[in-house]
This record gives C-alpha cells, sequence and structure tokens, in this order.
C-alpha cells in the first residue's frame, strides 16, 4: 500500500438517503393520527351519550373503538415508527433504503389501514383486543411487516459504520419480537373471506392474546419509540446521549423482561396462580428498566436545559419522557393483585393507557415531526409559536383527560368493592348506580379529548401551511462516507465486549430474538399442552375427561356468539367472575377454566362498562332481552348502553351454520358429523320456540328468523353449559 492508499474501510463513496419514503410516512402519519384522535372523541362521547350512534350498527360504540385503537397504534404510531426509523437508520448506517421495499412497504401499510377502516365498523371482527383484524388482512400485515424487516436487515448489511447505535438494537428487536407475536396470536381457521376462529380457546386464548397484548404495546409502543427518543433527543439537544452503559442495561433488561408480565391483565381470574404471580412478578421488575431509559432521555435534555425555552419540540420530549415515565410506574403498579382488584376492569385503566399513549408516544411523534418537515421540505416552520400553543393545548387535555379517569376508575373500583360487614352485603347491589356516579367524568374527558385534538389540529395547518411554503421539494439528501463496512479480524482488537456485539448484527439480534422466545416458551408452552393444571377439574376439562367437559353451543347459540363478537359486547361486559369476595357475591361463584373451554375466541373481556355477564343466562326471562336490546332504557332507565334496531331487521344465515361448526370442530370442538349435518334445523327449531316465548310476552310474529333471536339464544346458555361451580378458583 502506497502513502496515498487508504483501506477499504477509509475510501470515500456518496450515498443519496430516500427522503421520499421518510415524506410519505410523515405525512401518512398526520393523516391517520387526525382519523384516530377523531374517531376516539366520538367513541368518549358516546359513552356519556349514547344515542350520538344514531342507531347505525357501524356508528355504535362496539364497532367503533375497535377502529379507534387501530387507528391510533398501527396507522398513526405505525406511520410515525416508520417514518422515524426510515430516517434515522439511513444516517446512522450511512446507506439508503432498498427503493423497492421502501414503497411496497408504504403502500402496503396504507392499504391494510384502510382495509381495517372498511372491515371493522361493518363488524368484521376477530374478537381479540388490538387483534380484531381478519385473517386475510392478517397475512397482508405479515408479508409487509417482513418487507419492512428485510429492508431494514439490507441496510445493516450494507452499513458503512462499524457500530450499530443503541436506537438500531430497538429497531432489530421490534421487527424480530412483533412478527413472533403477530403470528402466534393470529393462528386461526377461516369460516368465509372475512369469518374466521382462533385456535385457542378459553384459558389459552387468553394467556395468548394478553401475551399478545402486553407485548405488542411493549414492541410496537415501546421499543421503537425508545429506539427514537436515542436518535432524536440528542438531535434537537444537540448533546451526545447522557449515558452510553445505561442504554446497554437498558435495552437488555426491557427485552429481556418485559416479554413475561402479560399475565397481569389477568390477576384474580381463572388463569393458573404461577402463571398469574409470574407476571406480577416480572411486571414490578419492569420498574427498573423503563426508568433506566426515562433517566437516560431526561438527563440528554437536561444538558440542553438552557434551550428548552426557546426550543418547544424539546418540551415535547422531555413532556413525552415523563409520561413514560409515569405510565411506566402506574403498569408495575397497577400489576400487584392488590391494586389490580381495585383498577382492573375499570377507568383507572383507560386513564393508565391514554396517559402513555397520548403523552409518551403522542409527544414523541409530534416533537419528531417537528424536527423532520424542515428538513423533508427545506422549510422552516411556518409559525414556530403554533407549536408553543399546540404542546399547551394538548398538555391540558392530557391532564383533564388522565386525572378524571384516574377519578372515575378508583371511584368505580371501591364501589365495586363496598360490603357492608355487618349483612355481609354488597353496599351498591346495582351497577348502573356505580355507572352514574362517573358519567360526569366521561365530559371532562371529552373535553380533554378535544384540547388534545384541537392541538394537534393546529400542528396540521403549521405543517400544510410549511409544506405549501416550500416551491420545490428539495433533493434527497447525499453525503460522503466510507465504504461498506466489511467485519475483519483486526476490528475485533481493543473492542469492548457489547462493541463487538454492535459490530455483529446478527448475533445481537438472534440473542434478542432468544431472550424473548425463551420468556415466551416458558409462559405459553404450560397452558397450551395442559401442564399448567393441577385440580383434577380443570385437568379433566383440559385434557377432554368424560363428565368435565361442558356441553358444546348448540347452531343458533354459536350464530348468537358471532353477533356478540361482531358487535363488540366484550369491550364493555366481561365475562370472568374473578377469585374476589364481592365480584363473587355481586355475580356468583368465581368463573373456573372449563367453563369457556369452547370459546373461541374467549371473553373474559377488560372493562366494565356494564356488568359481568358470566351467569347472566335464565337471570331474566327472553323478552326482557329483547326490550333490552332493542332500547336498554325500557328495562334499566338510566342505562348507557346504545340501542340495536339492526338486530331486529337483519335476519340470520341459516345455512351457513354447518360451515361454522365444521370449522370449529377443526380448532377442537367436539362436534359430530351429525351436529353439523343437523345444524341448520336445530337452530330453526331452537329459534322457533325463543321466537314463540317473544311472542306469548307481546313481541311481534315472524322474530325466528332475525339476529336477536340468536343473540338471545347465547345470552340465556352463560353460566349454563357446566354446572355451577361450589367452589372459589379452579386453580
Amino acid at each position: 500500500m502506497t502513502a496515498h492508499e487508504k483501506p477499504e474501510q477509509e475510501l470515500p463513496d456518496l450515498v443519496r438517503y430516500d427522503d421520499q419514503t421518510v415524506r410519505n410516512f410523515t405525512l401518512a402519519t398526520l393523516v391517520w393520527a387526525g382519523v384516530g384522535f377523531l374517531v376516539g372523541l366520538v367513541v368518549a362521547l358516546q359513552l356519556a351519550i349514547p344515542a350520538l350512534n344514531f342507531g347505525l350498527p357501524w356508528l355504535t360504540f362496539g364497532r367503533l373503538r375497535p377502529l379507534h385503537t387501530n387507528a391510533v397504534i398501527f396507522a398513526f404510531a405505525g406511520n410515525a415508527i416508520f417514518a422515524g426509523i426510515y430516517y434515522s437508520m439511513q444516517r446512522l448506517l450511512k446507506t439508503r433504503a432498498v427503493d423497492g421495499l421502501s414503497k411496497f412497504h408504504f403502500w402496503g401499510w396504507q392499504l391494510i389501514i384502510v382495509s381495517a377502516a372498511l372491515t371493522l365498523p361493518f363488524g368484521f371482527t376477530t374478537g381479540k383486543e388490538y387483534a380484531e383484524l381478519e385473517w386475510p388482512i392478517d397475512i397482508a400485515i405479515a408479508v409487509v411487516w417482513i418487507a419492512f424487516g428485510a429492508n431494514m436487515i439490507s441496510m445493516v448489511r450494507r452499513r458503512r459504520e462499524p457500530h450499530l447505535y443503541v436506537a438500531i438494537w430497538f429497531y432489530l428487536a421490534t421487527f424480530a419480537t412483533i412478527a413472533l407475536l403477530h403470528v402466534v396470536n393470529s393462528v386461526e381457521i377461516p369460516v368465509s373471506f372475512l369469518k374466521s376462529y382462533p385456535v385457542y380457546a378459553g384459558v389459552q386464548d387468553a394467556l395468548v392474546q394478553w401475551w399478545y397484548g402486553h407485548n405488542a404495546v411493549a414492541f410496537f409502543l415501546t421499543t421503537p419509540f425508545l429506539g427514537l427518543m436515542y436518535y432524536f433527543v440528542p438531535k434537537v439537544a444537540k448533546e451526545p446521549i447522557y449515558s452510553y452503559r445505561l442504554s446497554v442495561v437498558h435495552f437488555w433488561s426491557l427485552i429481556l423482561i418485559y416479554i413475561w408480565a402479560g399475565p397481569h391483565h389477568l390477576l384474580n381470574t381463572a388463569l393458573p396462580e404461577w402463571a398469574q404471580t409470574v407476571g406480577m412478578a416480572f411486571s414490578v421488575m419492569l420498574w427498573i428498566p423503563s426508568w433506566g431509559g426515562m433517566i437516560n432521555g431526561l438527563f440528554t435534555v437536561r444538558q440542553a436545559w438552557h434551550r428548552v425555552r426557546e426550543e418547544p419540540i424539546l418540551r415535547f420530549f422531555a413532556a413525552a419522557l415523563i409520561a413514560y415515565g409515569m405510565a411506566t410506574f402506574e403498569g408495575p403498579l397497577l400489576s400487584i393483585k392488590s391494586v389490580s382488584a381495585l383498577g382492573h376492569y375499570t377507568d383507572w385503566i383507560i386513564g393508565h393507557v391514554h396517559g402513555g399513549a397520548l403523552g409518551w408516544n403522542g409527544f414523541l411523534s409530534f416533537g419528531m415531526v417537528y424536527f423532520l418537515v424542515p428538513k423533508l421540505w427545506g422549510k422552516e416552520m411556518y409559525r414556530k409559536s403554533w407549536i408553543n400553543t399546540h404542546f399547551w393545548l394538548a398538555t391540558i387535555g392530557i391532564v383533564l383527560y388522565v386525572v378524571s379517569m384516574w377519578v372515575a376508575g378508583i371511584t368505580q373500583g371501591m364501589m365495586w368493592m363496598a360490603i357492608d360487614h355487618a349483612s355481609g352485603k354488597l353496599v351498591y347491589p346495582d351497577f348502573v348506580e356505580t355507572v352514574l356516579r362517573i358519567v360526569p367524568l366521561y365530559y371532562v374527558r371529552a373535553l380533554g379529548g378535544t384540547m388534545y385534538l384541537a392541538g394537534f389540529v393546529v400542528m396540521a395547518v403549521n405543517v400544510a401551511k410549511t409544506i405549501a411554503s416550500a416551491k420545490t421539494v428539495p433533493a434527497d439528501e447525499t453525503v460522503r462516507a466510507p465504504a461498506i463496512f466489511k467485519v475483519g479480524r483486526e476490528w475485533f482488537q481493543d473492542q469492548k465486549p457489547h462493541r463487538i456485539l454492535e459490530g455483529l448484527p446478527v448475533a445481537l439480534l438472534t440473542l434478542a430474538f432468544l431472550g424473548v422466545l425463551a420468556g415466551s416458551l416458558i409462559e405459553l408452552v404450560p397452558i397450551l399442552t395442559g401442564a399448567a393444571y393441577h385440580d383434577e377439574v380443570t385437568w379433566n376439562a383440559v385434557n377432554g375427561a368424560a363428565g368435565a367437559i361442558p356441553r358444546t353451543y348448540r347452531p343458533l347459540e354459536v350464530a348468537g356468539r358471532d353477533i356478540y363478537v361482531r358487535e363488540g359486547c366484550y369491550l364493555c361486559h366481561s365475562q370472568m367472575i374473578r377469585q374476589l369476595p364481592f365480584d363473587v357475591l355481586r355475580y356468583g361463584p368465581a368463573s373456573t377454566p372449563e367453563e369457556s373451554m369452547w370459546d373461541h375466541p374467549f371473553q373474559w373481556g377488560s372493562k366494565r362498562t356494564g356488568p359481568d355477564l358470566a351467569r347472566v343466562g335464565g337471570k331474566y326471562p327472553d323478552s326482557w332481552h329483547y326490550r333490552h336490546m332493542r332500547d336498554p332504557r325500557d328495562v334499566s332507565p338510566q342505562s348507557i348502553m346504545p340501542t340495536y334496531p339492526w338486530l331486529y331487521r337483519q335476519t340470520l344465515d341459516f345455512a351457513e351454520l354447518p360451515t361454522k361448526l365444521r370449522a370449529l370442530r377443526r380448532v377442537g370442538v367436539p362436534y359430530s358429523d351429525a351436529d353439523v349435518a343437523n345444524a341448520e334445523a336445530d337452530a330453526r327449531t331452537q329459534s322457533g320456540e325463543i321466537a314463540a316465548k317473544l311472542a306469548s310476552d307481546g313481541a311481534p310474529a315472524g322474530t325466528e328468523t332475525r339476529e336477536i333471536v340468536a343473540l338471545i339464544a347465547y345470552l340465556q346458555t352463560l353460566g349454563k353449559m357446566t354446572p355451577a361451580p361450589t367452589k372459589v378458583g379452579g386453580n
């Protein structure tokens, strides 16, 4: 080598970044944020004013709420993640994303979001929270997600920097873990083009769902946003990250602990006790890594504290980190069994979730967009003062929202728990009374949501005017960079252990994935194989011993259950009586695992805006349910439940019932050939019996073909499939 020659790693090369993809995802972030926030405000108002669905099925709470969660999580937050990742990874690795994969990823993701918007309001849902999309869309999500991961891996492989910065560790872990979560939770048997049944049922489905649901929060709303925090906060602060060492501890402890925490969503339920204890223990342990990340971010901002007054983006980032710290303190707190007994099923959980979503995810995304827009369009923000206006509107909105839900939730929980120990009876036996006390707080929440939405509108106008003022779109940024990095033996000399791992991305990704996989298998395999059950009744039920199995749903009841899922009834009603004295006093003996063993999907619920329905079967006559669904105020004058007039107009498709039973048989429900062959006739017989009872109580003729009859058939089975348990528990 001559004096004028340079080693391969030092040869300069031009790299042109793909900024158009970042622009596309940035604009999509704003569009879907507006949709998600607006739908969220509508469903919040419907809890106080149920008539706001105008009697239309696609505008009712049970159908719009999944649209809201999917729009905010996967459309708004998802597009924000992709915008930030494509911007930061290209610059951290000094390489360009793969154009074809980037375009496929962008348009594929938007098509998935549009598909969700076209299916969820019309009742096409799996009935599993945060995973409601039906099987063709699930397949599309997997394909597009793999394209996104392939793009990231390609950039890492062609990188021109030896080390992978901490943000990229979080990005890669996000890709691998979300792929695992989505595939495992979405295993289902199709019935038709937009109808399927999950392969899991009851306890198994509950654990898999909340293994997915909790870790979707962990690895879609936390780890990628932490990666964005590690990149954008130092960029705006113009200071290095506070502690590299703390970032290493933060990453590995979060990756290895978070995956275990899902069972804390099922405390005091029919889930085996050991799984509940594991979920609670690991949830409490999450305090340490979560606050480590918050401290790292806040101390980075603190290094530039003198600039916070003049740089409103830093305020968004600082507030986002504070919201992250609050949410990750509150989450472990709510994972303690005694606290969960008070907070679970109440609006406290709603306040907790929205504190994290609006504060952590929302504010970090807003700050990132304010940083990106001037760089991507070559113009300073139209009005910098409007950024301050947005910040204060949104901050006050979050405070109103979260505090009102804290107060509502704790009020609910304490009223539910109140027992007159002299008589041994509930102090507030009427569930409606516990709802009426918090209705005023629903208006406060709506006000907070309105302010948050108003702040976003200010942002959207600011961004629109900034882009409109740009005469032309700047050319993609081009930089000079070293040649593609290749690992050589000499590179390993004098490197610290984790620095070596950063130079070996396959090893880093593999170790992270194995850590996540190990925790998942240890939790899921015992439940899925039945090895987790120790009492004889539950063991026999899971393993199919004679005498312990509840009867299967009759065909008409299957149709009614599908209607129940379609209308999102599980979003307001639980079907899980917890092993708690006040639950048992209010609803009856605690639920046992075998009672839901044929439920595909499970219907334990996560919120009680209405009472638990696990033992509602036979509690009221058929005519009561008929009147209740037509107008809840007819039987409960102060109810906030919406009306369902379409159930009295829409007719049942009896011919599809054999297909449904065949699909359920494939996922383990023991229907015989005769059950399948006679499904239509059996359903017509049962519907005729119910219609005759209704007619004798004054209902009009012809109800035997209406959907309301099938729903009544299902509701009347609840708690009647097996003999009422004589013990509390089932673990």
